[in-house]
C-alpha cells in the first residue's frame, strides 16, 4: 500500500502542479503537517506505538484547485486544495483539517478501503494477483478508494471512517499545540458552503450537524491532550 501511494503520488503531483516552497500557503500546510505528524509520531513512540508510523515518510503539498478537498494517502502523503484555505481561514483551521487527514493515514482507512473495494471490484482476486498482472487497475482501485464506493453498504463504511478520523483529528490538533475547539467552527463554515448536499445515508461523510454535534460531545476528551 505504502509503496504504490508513493506512485499514485507522484503521478498526480506530475499532473497538478503543487505551490511552489515559496508560496506561503504551501508553506503555511507544510508547517502544520509537520508539526502535528511530528506531535502525533512522538506520542505513538514514546508510548510503544512506534510500528504504526512505521515507514511512513510525510510529505505536505498543495495545488492549485479550486476544489474544497484535502487527502492523506497510506505512508503519509498528503494533498491540500487551495479551495479549502479559505474555508479554514487560518493556520487553526488548517489544523483541523490536517489532524483529520493525518488521523486517516495513521489508523490505516486508506488500506481498509482498498481492501474493500477490491472485495467489491475485483471479485475474489488477491491484491498480489492484481498487483502483478494488472497494475493500472490495482492503481485505480486506490484512487477510487479516496471517492464514493459503490453501495450505500461501503458509504456507510466510509462514514464509519470519518468520524473516527474527525475524533483522533481532534486529539491530534491538540498534542501539537492547536486548540480543538476550533473543529465545530470550522465545520460551522463548512456548512455554509453552497451546494445541495445528497440526504446523510447517501453521503460518504456524516452531515454537517451531526459530525459538529460528535465533536462538542468528544470535546473534553481532547482537551484532555491541549497545551497551548
Amino acid at each position: 500500500m505504502v509503496g504504490m501511494s508513493a506512485q499514485a503520488y507522484s503521478d498526480f503531483l506530475n499532473e497538478n502542479n503543487p505551490l511552489p516552497d515559496y508560496n506561503e500557503d504551501a508553506q503555511l500546510v507544510r508547517k502544520v503537517g509537520v508539526r502535528i505528524s511530528s506531535a502525533v509520531e512522538d506520542f505513538l513512540n514514546n508510548n510503544g506505538y512506534h510500528k504504526m508510523t512505521k515507514n511512513f515518510n510525510w510529505k505536505f503539498n498543495t495545488v492549485d484547485n479550486s476544489m474544497v478537498n484535502a487527502w492523506c494517502m497510506p505512508g503519509g502523503k498528503v494533498v491540500f486544495y487551495t479551495g479549502i484555505l479559505p474555508i479554514c481561514q487560518d493556520e487553526a483551521g488548517i489544523a483541523v483539517v490536517m489532524g483529520h487527514e493525518i488521523a486517516h493515514a495513521v489508523a490505516k482507512h486508506g488500506n481498509e478501503r482498498m481492501s474493500q473495494a477490491i472485495g467489491i471490484q475485483a471479485a475474489g482476486l488477491t491484491l498480489d494477483v492484481m498487483t502483478q498482472e494488472q497494475p493500472q487497475q490495482t492503481r485505480e482501485l486506490l484512487l477510487q478508494s479516496y471517492g464514493i464506493g459503490a453501495g450505500i453498504g461501503s458509504l456507510a463504511f466510509s462514514r464509519s471512517h470519518e468520524t473516527e478520523a474527525d475524533k483522533m483529528g481532534l486529539v491530534f490538533m491538540a498534542m501539537a499545540g492547536y486548540d480543538p475547539r476550533e473543529a465545530p467552527e470550522f465545520w460551522m463554515r463548512m456548512s455554509e458552503v453552497g451546494g445541495q448536499k445528497p440526504p446523510e445515508f447517501l453521503s460518504t461523510h456524516p452531515s454537517d450537524d451531526r459530525r459538529i454535534n460528535d465533536l462538542n460531545e468528544y470535546m473534553d476528551e481532547a482537551l484532555k491532550y491541549y497545551k497551548p
